[in-house]
């Protein structure tokens, strides 16, 4: 058989998931919190699984759950979005970053992202018959835009931004935003905005949304998490916002791939975000809280770091403790020696810097894991 993706194999995040059960480690691998979902969330599920809300929900997502998206929108940007036309609900993040792709990407077309970047997209692109054009961000993790001009052909197709940004927790400026738009108005390139961590911005920063930025977003397609905004990433529940126009074409593909996502899911977030609008308020000091307690229980650690601007992962410099290990192989050794499992950098990359030493800790934790994490971290 000849495989679209035969040098994809399972993924970074499974294998070391794997690996840390494997090994009995302590899991900062896959970002996924290990403490409960709001109980009124749940509560509201409780009640429509047995109301019986357990058919087809319309292809688009329930109106009410659109109609509350909006309301986020507006709250959050100032940005009036239309409900029907423009907000789609999809069984996660992932599968909408997949239909927009789809539906975008034609064969030949290029595809411009920034290393490193989450590893669904350039797959993605690939099954579209896209090329995908990797262009490193500098060393502090902000865009080179120089090197993005450069990158820019008449196949350029659509570019592929993701703030606050995983793997490395920073965020977009608005000035960021206004050098996008500038490079790729003239030539009407697409702009597909990974915002899952949106509201996981710390230190006083603000997240800059596409959505509020009328040079892009008239050509852009912007996508949220509810898993990873209400604690609950095994719903696989988000969501994408596009003009008109763009958002017809997405629902193709939509359509066929899964549909509509889980009905007792969506009425559940309807309830709980007519009822707890203060939830998506205090995320940002919550997520904060746990940042900094990471970090102080680091503080006596031979890693280096500064503390992430934005979303739930750390990076950590290991290159005092154990330089003669590229980060693949301190991973393992970590997982398999040392009892903590973590991210290696370098799968985020088409081509690693050469001798980085980095590694993601998720901090999506309780109070006594991040605490065991620091135990074991600053034995090393």
């Amino acid at each position: 058989m000849h495989s679209k993706l035969a040098d994809v194999g399972l993924t970074i995040f499974s294998q070391m998931t794997q690996l840390a059960r494997q090994h009995g480690a302590l899991n900062l691998s896959q970002g996924f919190p290990d403490f409960p979902a709001p109980l009124a969330l749940k509560e509201a599920l409780t009640k429509h699984v047995m109301a019986d809300a357990n058919q087809y929900a319309p292809m688009t997502g329930l109106p009410a759950l659109r109609e509350q998206v909006a309301a986020l929108i507006d709250r959050c940007y100032g940005a009036s979005v239309c409900p029907e036309n423009e907000i789609t609900i999809t069984p996660g993040a992932t599968e909408a970053i997949f239909c927009a792709i789809q539906a975008l990407v034609h064969p030949g077309d290029e595809v411009i992202v920034l290393d490193p970047c989450y590893d669904s997209y350039e797959p993605s692109v690939r099954l579209a018959g896209g090329i995908t054009r990797h262009v490193p961000l500098d060393e502090g993790f902000a865009p080179d835009w120089e090197a993005f001009a450069a990158a820019i052909s008449d196949r350029t197709r659509l570019v592929i931004i993701n703030s606050p940004h995983n793997p490395s927790g920073a965020v977009f400026t608005k000035a960021d935003l206004d050098q996008l738009a500038a490079l790729t108005e003239s030539r009407g390139i697409h702009v597909l905005s990974d915002e899952v961590y949106e509201h996981l911005v710390y230190d006083g920063l603000q997240h800059h949304s596409v959505l509020a930025h009328p040079q892009l977003y008239g050509r852009a397609v912007v996508v949220s998490s509810f898993g990873k905004s209400f604690h609950v990433t095994g719903w696989k529940t988000g969501y994408l916002v596009a003009p008109p126009a763009l958002s017809a074409e997405i629902r193709k593909v939509h359509q066929y791939v899964s549909f509509c996502a889980p009905t007792p899911l969506q009425w559940a977030l309807v309830d709980f975000m007519q009822q707890h609008p203060e939830h998506v308020e205090e995320l940002a000091a919550f997520y904060q809280a746990k940042r900094d307690r990471l970090c102080a229980v680091l503080a006596d650690s031979r890693f280096s770091f500064a503390p992430a601007a934005g979303t739930y992962f750390q990076l950590v410099d290991y290159s005092a403790i154990r330089d003669d290990l590229d980060d693949v192989a301190m991973a393992r050794w970590l997982t398999e020696e040392k009892g903590i499992a973590t991210i290696p950098l370098s799968v985020f990359y088409q081509n690693p810097p050469e001798g980085q030493r980095w590694l993601r800790l998720c901090f999506a934790k309780t109070a006594e894991t991040l605490d065991r994490a620091g135990e074991l971290l600053c034995k090393i």
